[in-house]
This record gives C-alpha cells, structure tokens and sequence, in this order.
C-alpha cells in the first residue's frame, strides 16, 4: 500500500464518557493532523472515537475508519471519513488498522480499547511489527493496569523487555513525540 502520509491508530472509547476525555481525544485528533499525519481508527461517531476523527478532520486531517458490518446496522459509522472500510468481522477490523497504520496510540478505554492495546503491544514485543506503541495515561488513568503490570513483571510473567516495548506518557504532546513517524 502506498500512501502520501504516515497514519497513526487511535484506541480509545466509544461508550459515553466525560467531557475530558472528549477533549483528550479531540486534542489527539488535532496532534495528528498537525503532524501531516492520517488518522486510523474503529469507524465510529460515538465518544472518543467520533470526537477524535471530528477533531481530525477539523484540522484539515485524513481520516480512515475500519469498521465491522455489524456495526454499521447500529448506526454508529463515521459516515464522515474520508475513507469508510467496512469489514465482515472484528478480527479483519483489527487486521486491517495493524497493516494500515505506522504507530499506536491508546487513550482511555474500556475492554475493547484494552484487548487492541494488548495485542499490538504483544505484536511489537513478539516482533511481528516494529511500530510504537504509546499509552497515554491521561490523569493516572492507567495507573491500576500499570501497578498490576509491575506485579507480573515482579513475579516474572512480564519481562522488563516486554514492559519496555510499551512507552507510556501523560500527554498528547508527549505521545507525538514518541511516535517514529515513516
């Protein structure tokens, strides 16, 4: 695939959420654009998700959503993107923001933004793709998942490897930073 920008996936919420964090994905959204950079996320109009590719669009942005079948029949599509795929399943959803993107962000989430993070993060530790994997733990967010992941990593479940391969920041600013853009 060729494409003229570089694409970053954001993983974030799409059930309803406080306005912070609305404006957390929003603010991700403008990083983005401002960076000259294409936006890949879940296909959704919803909380972050919509927030996020609204934002990124507003700021003169690319914005690619991947977004199951059964999804689009409960109306939460970005109709607006500037490229709509739509998939069979959650899996070739998935699939597809993997290849199709440079570098990760994860925001605040529920378990479906835990499971993407979980599995591009095991993928870059695995080395089936070398791309970064940034958490942003906006206002300590992750804080429980992090002290958990300490634990593991104490009781040697979790490598200092595996924990290095997942750059954690406070902001957007920050995240944008960290991100090898090729």
């Amino acid at each position: 695939m060729t494409r003229d920008a570089p694409a970053i996936c954001v993983y974030c919420a799409s059930g309803p959420v406080d306005e912070e964090y609305l404006r957390l994905a929003a603010d991700t959204g403008k990083a983005i654009a401002a960076a000259g950079a294409t936006l890949v996320s879940g296909g959704g109009n919803i909380s972050m998700m919509g927030s996020v590719a609204r934002a990124a669009r507003g700021a003169g942005g690319r914005t690619i959503g991947i977004i199951p079948e059964h999804l689009m029949a409960l109306e939460v599509a970005d109709l607006d993107s500037d490229e709509l795929i739509v998939t069979d399943t959650m899996r070739e959803r998935k699939r597809l923001m993997d290849e199709m993107s440079d570098g990760f962000i994860t925001l605040p989430g529920g378990v479906g933004t835990f499971e993407e993070l979980f599995e591009t993060w095991t993928g870059a530790y695995l080395g089936v793709h070398d791309k970064p994997v940034v958490m942003i733990n906006h206002g300590g967010f992750y804080d429980p998942m992090l002290a958990w992941l300490d634990d593991l990593r104490a009781r040697g479940f979790v490598s200092d490897r595996a924990l290095n391969r997942l750059v954690v920041v406070d902001t957007v600013s920050a995240a944008m930073k960290e991100l090898t853009l090729r």
